[in-house]
């Protein structure tokens, strides 16, 4: 059982490890918003993959694998992802964005929404669980039941929150010591990754 978790660990450091648009988010927020940010994000993110799970077990994944799916969640998801850049580089072009330290519900459930939203729309992190989280789920399964898959889950859970929790943490506790024009020069910066992976997501599935 302790190899399940473990090996869940291992490949959830793996993925939650890569660059990527949850990735410029959490840190996004964490500079706005503080070293909360991360857990928060995840959180939504641990909700989807639960009910990704579930679907799987419901045969859910045939249609996540197929091409009209795929083509869909890459359009949305590029599309989401080219509007929240666009926001960023604007906001930070007439400096509407500000270090916050408020801590309001509003920006919590936010953040969280964001999270499940940004999964979601984005197509590998779909295909992914369809295709590769299929076969660790349905092997924990067959080797332990209903407890195998739930080691599993929390396993891979445990690599996104401590990667994520390290990052927001890092970048929520230092963002004091970063002046405004920097700031805002990273906010624009981080908004032009969201525009590349938007268009990522866009070119896959035209090209």
């Amino acid at each position: 059982m302790i190899l399940i978790f473990l090996s869940a660990l291992a490949v959830g450091f793996s993925g939650a490890m890569m660059p990527g648009s949850l990735l410029t988010y959490t840190i996004r927020q964490s500079l706005s918003s503080g070293p909360r940010s991360g857990f928060i994000i995840t959180s939504g993110h641990a909700i989807l993959e639960l009910i990704l799970i579930i679907l799987i077990f419901m045969g859910f994944d045939t249609v996540l694998q197929s091409h009209t799916a795929q083509f869909s969640i890459s359009i949305i998801g590029g599309a989401l992802l080219f509007y929240m850049g666009i926001d960023m580089i604007i906001g930070s072009i007439r400096n509407t964005v500000k270090v916050s330290t408020d801590g309001d519900s509003s920006n919590t459930r936010g953040m969280f929404l964001s999270g499940i939203v940004i999964s979601a729309t984005n197509p590998y992190f779909l295909l992914w669980w369809a295709v590769i989280g299929l076969g660790f789920i349905m092997q924990s399964y067959n080797t332990f039941g209903l407890v195998g898959v739930i080691l599993y889950y929390f396993g891979h859970l445990s690599a996104d929150f401590i990667w994520y929790g390290f990052v927001s943490t890092v970048v929520g506790t230092t963002k004091n010591f970063i002046k405004e024009k920097p700031y805002r020069i990273i906010i624009a910066v981080l908004g032009l990754l969201l525009i590349v992976f938007g268009g990522g997501f866009v070119y896959t599935a035209v090209f």
